[in-house]
């Protein structure tokens, strides 16, 4: 017995699959409630014997297949009324007699099959309304047809072998629609045609009509709209067509006419006339004043200037004229003024100008190919559009400056004041810090109370002294505010509180989702309702009472929803009432009231939280493979090495790491937009707790190999996918609900593209693409939809033959995911144009998207970082240092992590991988409705940092990652945060538990400590926008790298052995005295004082003997270090999926400099253009056009400092570049 929603499916949608051989789902005959069923496209070769328990089939459509035969169990279904069986095989034998003895029967579809004659036995269907004969091999009709189906509605008997027809067709009097096309009826005088007195639509097309032997009384059929004349031979239009008042189609293409006749004014309702491919020279004048037509085509004819009535602008509804292929020189203007003129098709003709008027239809589509005379007049003044450059993009800085002011956040409405949780940390860390000395505090505080007293009241006597005897009115608190406009059609339905009645809704996703009637009353103890009573008052106006009501056990974003939904219901409404909150056990009278019933409570909770939600599940790594260029589609493959393709780029997700493999004829666009995607998923969808790796093939690590079960020597890596594979195709069904049924119908898809329009927010949806199944519920959809989606979705992934590693998943609408989104076309695209494209390739093919480009600039007009304080910057130090309980260090030797001793913490080298496990005090809160100052039990989080140097490999992070960094998530749960950071672009908070001792040596922790350098060595001590941010960074040996306003740190060795010698502490003659200090104690801390001799020195003062020659020779240097105050780097990149100039902090550094992207760096007095090695020109041209802008606008803002425009090659900075980086080395090498 069929278990689940199968029986209760009362239709389903299967077109498009693959039923071949003898795959036809056994589910299917479960489906007992089944009324209808599309099996199109399938690939079917017999009509399947599960088809036989659908006792209940109305409607079975099996089109475009490989039928051969209706022989089955079709007889036996009583209900069935439709059967659509075109594009088959199906011959006369294939077709049981008894099929016609279905009572039910009345639309019959066989067209384009191998019929040579009418099936047997077809006068028994009594009850046919639709017969469909078209596109076989039929040459006779029996009379005995038509005598029996006098029903018939619509007749199709186009593109056979039809010489006449029975005289029995006149009984035909319901007839509507015959179509008769290419048949050869030269004898035929169809006399019976005006017994059809229903007819609306005939086709005679290519039927050999005459004039000789053209029906007779057309006239006679009042209600004929569509007539269809083409391919004959008719030498002008029938008188009978002149009198038909109902024609709105009329088409006489490809005959020998050569005039129209200037009665044709007497088609009144005429849209559609179509006379291509006949003699005529002259459109009469009669036609301007059939102002109902829509589209005219006279190609091909003999039209010249004059044959264009002059008033053929008065057909206000026209939208198309095609007149390719004539003798035009000029057209009239009056074509110019149809105001709805959408195309217009001029070519092949002698044209020498045409009217400027056209300019003005703007969404006309204009075809003046192959004229070789023709000149374009030019484009009145009105009628300019302003020029773009570079995938019309307007680089005018006026146009940017505005863009960029629209970007000002609108003014925010005022919030109710609430606890600010900063201010609260900070008043509890300094009671942790001042715990000693609260007794005198309190002292204090008491004597300054009783001063303040003091002065206060002295204040009010004199104030009241002053002011006495004047009257001093108040502001109301409102008077100035203004009533923003706002928008709540996606929130609440517009007729909401207009119909008196008690209206509820449940908290779901941060939404209010309405409840049904039926469940009013009915609250979940985890949920939060709005509750809406409408009634009318005394003076016949509507009044409302608004409460919302929240649950013993609800989430945090239920309750904050639930308060701030409810005062937008008010906002909806205009009600002056106010907005009423209710706790379950402590409801009110009034609330009650609204119920007819008592309220019932229910444990648990019905709806989801918006926020994130930790399941403990098993997670299915899953590998996709990634395909295309302009539009990347993702295909899940197996988990495996004999998967991958060296042409593909391939996604390998396994939770908290997500890894980018790329071969080694794979695009660089397709690996670009594959990291978007994964960045995209990591930020929207795992909180950013994911690790993204990118591989190279042949450069993996053997966490890779073992992830997929073998490796490259167990299975080759080859071109194994086919040149010509397709994706699997998307299937889309929208889910109907009826009283004890479900439909499943497919969702038509424009050229098997799937849209976000598509999508209904009041429906829900099931996406088959194969190996993905997706459940997509809109917002307003319906609870029992939902549900019934969940279940009819695995009974669907069931139903059909799918991969071993096919997922089931659900997407709430706007929470959707990447993967999800990536099935749709222009849904959230990660890259609109194809950066990698060379300007070769533009100008043969065009820009990738026709709609304007959107970009961002805006970042070029904001004004610099300022500097941070030292005072506020010691502040930060103190009160992150007063947080950080404990810091344990360690560094990576060979594969495994060691303890780092205490005196080397601070001390990095660039080769190294380091590990900083913080622990910090976090200060607990208390229960909602608690006094915030009562005590409460501290807790604590921990942050592991992960430092990389920039000369380490990722080996390092990868052993972290499957080693170390288990071991701490085992230990500390949730409450775990772990942060990857690189040289030089530490974060502030990491470096201020250093207290500025932050210093960066070359090679290795290992090499340095068994072997001392017996070379000089020279540090450069330098903060970049704040003193936290200060770094001693080894550079190269040279008195050029000296600057006045920095301090240095020289090492000389004395011997070759380079245990012992000399340091100077080089102080610039403008630097800062505490960089000078710090330099001297980080001198000291560095070098073992019974080995070396420190010696501090001031600019002027170096002595020649030691100094000048461990250094290398005196060369000039910089005396100031201006560019510091200036200095900005902007980043022009396509990350966001659209061009977009982005600012680096001010504590940037070379690493910072993208291989792939452009660059823009001001110093100050120049400002450079930097080229990566892997820029498209694309990305060059938008980022020059940029740069310039920049220029321009600085030149604006400090016309006493302007900048200079150079280029800058990476690999060939020179020193008015490198200079505004601190510890300026070679550059990495990317890898291919």
């Amino acid at each position: 017995m069929a278990t689940g929603v199968l029986p209760f499916v009362r239709g389903i949608d299967l077109a498009h699959n693959d039923f071949s051989g003898y795959t036809f789902p056994e589910n299917v005959a479960d489906m007992t409630g089944l009324r209808w069923l599309r099996l199109s496209e399938t690939k079917l070769m017999h009509v399947p014997d599960e088809l036989a328990s659908l006792k209940k089939l109305e409607s079975l459509q099996m089109k475009k297949n490989q039928l051969n035969s209706l022989q089955g169990s079709l007889s036996t279904l009583p209900c069935l009324r439709v059967i659509n069986c075109k594009e088959n095989q199906i011959s006369k034998d294939g077709i049981p007699r008894d099929l016609f003895n279905l009572e039910e029967l009345s639309v019959l579809d066989l067209s384009r099959n191998e019929l040579d004659s009418v099936p047997s036995s077809l006068e028994r269907a009594r009850n046919m309304l639709v017969l469909n004969l078209s596109h076989n091999q039929i040459e006779v009709i029996p009379s005995e047809v038509f005598i029996n189906l006098t029903d018939l509605i619509h007749l199709d008997l186009s593109d056979n072998k039809l010489e006449a027809l029975p005289p029995q067709l006149r009984r035909l009097a319901n007839l509507q629609i015959l179509i008769l096309n290419n048949n050869p009826l030269v004898q035929a005088q169809l006399r019976q045609l005006p017994a059809l007195v229903s007819l609306q639509t005939l086709h005679m097309r290519n039927t050999q009509r005459t004039l000789s032997n053209f029906p007779a009384g057309l006239e006679s059929l009042h209600s004929l709209a569509d007539v269809d004349l083409s391919k004959n031979e008719l030498a002008q239009v029938p008188e009978s067509l002149y009198k038909l008042p109902a024609l709105k189609r009329l088409n006489l293409s490809d005959n020998q006419i050569k005039e129209i006749a200037l009665t044709a004014d007497t088609w009144t309702r005429l849209e559609f006339l179509n006379i291509s491919r006949n003699e005529i020279s002259v459109l009469p004048s009669s036609i301007t004043r059939i102002t109902s037509l829509q589209k005219i085509y006279v190609n091909s004819n003999q039209l010249y200037f004059e044959g264009i009535p002059a008033g053929i602008g008065k057909l206000h509804n026209l939208e198309v004229f095609s007149a390719a292929y004539n003798n035009l020189e000029m057209i009239p203007e009056g074509l110019c003024r149809c105001g709805k003129l959408k195309r217009l098709i001029l070519n092949n003709n002698q044209l020498v100008t045409i009217p400027d008027a056209h300019y003005f239809l703007t969404d006309l589509e204009l075809d003046v190919r192959e004229n070789p005379n023709l000149i374009f007049p030019p484009r009145p003044p009105e009628a300019l559009e302003p020029s773009l450059e570079f995938y019309k993009v307007n680089f005018d800085i006026n146009v940017q400056l505005r863009k960029a002011g629209a970007n000002v956040p609108a003014p925010q409405e005022q919030s109710p004041v609430q606890r600010d949780p900063i201010a609260r940390k900070l008043r509890l860390r300094n009671r942790r810090r001042d715990s000693d000395d609260s007794a005198s505090a309190d002292s204090v505080l008491k004597g300054m109370r009783d001063i303040a007293k003091d002065k206060n009241t002295k204040k009010k006597v004199h104030a009241a002294g002053e002011d006495e005897g004047k009257e001093i009115r108040g502001k109301r608190w409102d008077e100035n505010l203004v009533k923003p406009q706002l928008d709540y059609s996606e929130i609440f339905e517009e007729d909401v509180g207009q119909i008196p009645g008690v209206t509820c809704w449940e908290i779901e996703n941060f939404l209010p989702v309405e409840v049904e009637e039926a469940l009013i009353g009915k609250l979940y103890e985890a949920d939060c309702y709005i509750v809406l009573k409408t009634v009318i008052d005394e003076s016949g106006s509507l009044s409302w009472e608004i409460y919302y009501w929240i649950g013993n056990s609800a989430s945090l974003d239920k309750k904050a929803c639930s308060a701030i939904h409810a005062v937008n219901l008010r906002n909806l409404l205009g009600a002056e009432c106010r907005s009423i909150r209710e706790e379950q056990g402590e409801e009110s009278d009034e609330f009650l009231a609204c119920f007819n019933s008592e309220i019932v409570y229910i444990e648990g909770g019905k709806t989801a939280s918006g926020f994130y939600t930790i399941e403990d599940h098993e997670w299915n790594r899953r590998l996709y493979r990634v395909s295309g260029v302009t539009r990347v589609y993702l295909e899940p493959v197996p988990v495996a090495c004999s998967s991958l393709d060296p042409r593909y780029v391939y996604l390998l997700d396994d939770n908290k790491t997500m890894y980018i493999w790329m071969g080694k004829k794979a695009k660089l666009m397709t690996r670009t937009k594959t990291r978007l995607i994964a960045d995209k998923i990591n930020k929207l969808e795992r909180k950013n707790k994911v690790t993204i790796e990118m591989l190279v093939q042949d450069l993996e690590p053997t966490i890779w190999w073992e992830m997929l079960g073998s490796n490259p020597k167990e299975i080759p890596i080859h071109e194994w996918v086919d040149d010509n594979w397709e994706r699997a195709r998307p299937r889309l069904y929208q889910v109907g609900l009826g009283k004890g049924y479900l439909e499943l119908p497919q969702v038509l898809l424009s050229k098997g593209k799937l849209t976000k329009e598509l999508l209904e927010t009041k429906n829900v949806y099931i996406l088959d693409c194969l190996a993905d199944v997706y459940i997509w519920i809109g917002r307003k959809s319906s609870k029992l939809v939902r549900a019934a989606a969940l279940k009819l979705a695995q009974e669907i992934a069931a139903l059909l033959d799918r991969p071993s590693y096919t997922m089931v998943s659900r997407m709430l609408e706007g929470v959707e995911g990447q993967l999800f989104k990536n099935k749709f076309e222009g849904w959230d695209d990660v890259l609109g144009v194809d950066y990698t494209r060379t300007a070769e390739s533009v100008s043969k093919r065009g820009v990738d998207v026709e709609m304007d480009m959107k970009t961002d600039l805006s970042a070029l007009f904001m004004p610099r970082q300022q500097a941070m304080s030292n005072h506020e910057a010691e502040t930060l130090m103190a009160d992150w240092n007063d947080d950080l309980e404990v810091m344990e260090s360690f560094v990576l030797e060979g594969k495994r992590f060691v303890r780092l001793p205490e005196d080397e913490v601070g001390l990095f080298y660039n080769h190294d991988c380091y590990v900083f496990l913080c622990r910090y005090w976090v200060p607990g809160e208390p229960p909602e409705g608690e006094e915030e100052e009562e005590e409460v039990a501290d807790d604590y989080k921990c942050t592991v940092y992960f430092w990389q140097g920039r000369k380490a490999g990722n080996m390092g992070w990868l052993t972290f990652t499957f080693s170390l960094q288990k071991k701490l998530e085992a230990k500390f749960g949730d409450k775990l945060e772990v942060q990857r950071t690189h040289q030089q672009q530490e974060n502030l908070k990491f470096m201020s538990h250093f207290k500025r001792k932050f210093v960066i040596k070359n090679g290795t922790r290992s090499k340095k400590r068994d072997t001392p350098s017996a070379d000089p060595e020279l540090f450069h001590l330098r903060s970049n926008g704040s003193m936290i941010a200060t770094r001693c960074v080894q550079i190269g040996v040279t008195a050029s790298s000296l600057n006045s306003e920095f301090c240095y740190i020289l090492k000389v060795p004395f011997n070759a052995d380079g245990v012992s010698g000399i340091v100077y502490v080089w102080i610039g003659e403008n630097s800062d005295a505490e960089d000078g200090k710090l330099a001297e104690e980080i001198a000291n801390w560095l070098y073992d004082l019974g080995q070396y001799t420190i010696q501090v020195i001031s600019e002027g003062d170096e002595p020649e003997n030691f100094f000048w020659v461990g250094i290398g020779g005196f060369k000039p240097y910089d005396h100031d270090a201006r560019y510091m105050d200036h200095a900005r780097l902007f980043r022009c990149s396509n990350d966001k999926g659209y061009f977009t100039v982005s600012e680096k902090c001010s504590d940037f550094c070379q690493d910072d400099l993208s291989d792939e992207d452009v660059m823009i760096l001001d110093n100050g007095q120049q400002v450079f253009f930097w080229l990566g090695k892997k820029s498209s020109d694309i990305e060059i041209k938008l980022g020059f056009k940029s740069a310039q802008v920049y220029v321009e606008h600085m030149r604006r803002k400090q016309p006493d400092r302007p900048r200079k425009l150079l280029l800058a090659m990476k690999g060939r900075e020179n020193t008015r570049f490198t200079k505004c980086f601190h510890g300026w080395g070679q550059h990495k090498i990317a890898a291919e």
